[in-house]
């Protein structure tokens, strides 16, 4: 058993810090907001997130699990610190390191013995180098200490079978016997482990999200294409990740990518790109796109609709960024509702977990207990984050419910043929053959 610290309650915090406890180690989670160490002392999550609940109760019952807000009790007999503080976007989609910095100096001014700090936040390229000198510069004794980049790859509503099934460990150092010593604390997860320097390790994490970030908007430019050309990016995608070398995940056309990560790690590595003299042109056309995608599905609803929403209840089901998660941070959700809103109409929402927060963040939505309540006399509805439940719906009901049957599938959960036998006007994303797109007329033409 291992003694650790992890700083930050957070969505990588929190879970790094059950799951380490769930292997068997003693973990004290710190977070200087006092509300979230209060909620995790209670019992109470501050997020959501699939099995974590169960997993920190089962942990802090065994008195593997502790929080605090004070840095000395939580570094206390630690060996291990883990920082995973947030790293939000700044002014031009910098990251803002002001936590981690924060963190940094903390650790410094209370460490007591040597230690192995880990850093799990997504940082800027040089961001261990510096960690690294703050802590020296904060000491009131020289103590020795080793700076490890552990970047994490977890996707939030999945989260928890991330960190126990990963598919790669990635550590980086300048020190390597402290990066091995690490890759001993990961040792029973039995994932292949990367080893390399500090700023190679930081850069594997934006090349990976940004990669991903790539991948979504591509179909989703395809699908623009599709939808002009008659053809069923559905099919495409399939047709395609049949190739080994392309493969079939992330090609789901859809609203967009949001989130806490692909947003502002594509922003980041756009903005050290620049600050480097470079011209991250592909990087920019992925977030042009992404939001190009968003606008795609109001302007929809405006077709739908003669041409304008002002007055119109709209139902919008689905604020949560993805499923299995309340949070809406960069949610496209939250970007559709909010131009819906600005443009005059009533939006009438639902979702399974994000209710609160979205509500926090757009006061004027109207929500709604369930699906149905919310299609009660809508004149269209978005469907725009895949939970399960939307999968299921009883469509005849939501049909008779609404003013207009009019559905806008921004995640393509329903099969085009059948919602029009039910008797809406269907729109889905990327989804262009109707026996009279372009495509078939040109053939036509040419005959």
């Amino acid at each position: 058993m291992s003694e650790l610290c992890v700083i930050g309650s957070g969505y990588v915090g929190l879970v790094t810090g059950a799951c380490f406890a769930d292997l068997g180690n003693n973990v004290t989670l710190v977070d200087i907001d006092e509300g979230k160490i209060d909620m995790l002392q209670n019992g109470q999550m501050p997020i959501y997130e699939p099995g974590l609940a169960e997993l920190v109760q089962r942990n802090t019952s065994a008195g593997r699990m502790h929080f605090t807000t004070a840095y000395a009790q939580g570094l206390s007999g630690a060996e291990f610190v883990f920082v995973c503080v947030g790293t939000p976007s700044g002014v031009d989609g910098e990251a803002d390191l002001q936590y981690v910095r924060s963190a940094a100096r903390s650790i410094a001014e209370t460490m007591e013995h040597p230690l192995i700090v880990i850093n799990k936040s997504t940082v800027p390229v040089g961001t261990g180098d510096w960690t690294k000198e703050i802590i020296e510069n904060n000491q009131a004794q020289p103590i020795d200490f080793a700076v490890v980049s552990c970047p994490e790859f977890l996707r939030e509503g999945s989260a928890i079978p991330d960190f126990m099934q990963p598919d790669r460990t990635v550590l980086g150092s300048t020190d390597r016997a402290a990066a091995e010593t690490v890759a001993e604390l990961y040792a029973p997860l039995d994932a292949p482990v990367v080893i390399t320097d500090l700023r190679t390790a930081e850069m594997i994490k934006y090349a990976s999200n940004a990669f991903l970030a790539t991948r979504i908007s591509f179909i989703n430019e395809i699908s623009i294409i599709c939808e002009r050309l008659g053809a069923d990016v559905e099919e495409v995608a399939r047709g395609m990740g049949f190739d080994k070398r392309i493969g079939p995940h992330f090609l789901q056309a859809g609203v967009g990518f949001g989130g806490s990560c692909f947003p502002k790690d594509v922003q980041a590595l756009t903005n050290m790109a620049q600050t480097h003299g470079m011209h991250p042109q592909l990087l920019k056309a992925v977030m042009e796109i992404n939001a190009f995608q968003r606008r795609q599905i109001t302007q929809k609803a405006r077709e739908m609709l003669g041409g304008n929403v002002n007055g119109k209840t709209l139902a919008i089901l689905g604020l949560a960024f993805k499923q299995n998660t309340d949070d809406i941070r960069e949610s496209p959700s939250i970007t559709v509702a909010r131009s819906l809103l600005n443009q005059g109409a009533d939006v009438k929402v639902y979702d399974p977990v994000a209710m609160a927060n979205a509500r926090a963040e757009l006061p004027d939505l109207q929500p709604c207990d369930n699906p149905y309540s919310a299609a009660e006399d809508a004149e269209a509805m978005l469907v725009l984050t895949p939970w399960n439940e939307f999968k299921q719906l009883d469509m005849k009901r939501i049909r008779h419910l609404m003013k207009r049957p009019i559905i806008i599938d921004g995640r393509n959960m329903y099969s085009p043929d059948e919602m029009r036998l039910l008797g809406f006007e269907y729109r889905g994303v990327g989804r262009g053959y109707n026996g009279q797109g372009m495509c078939a007329a040109g053939a036509a033409e040419s005959v």
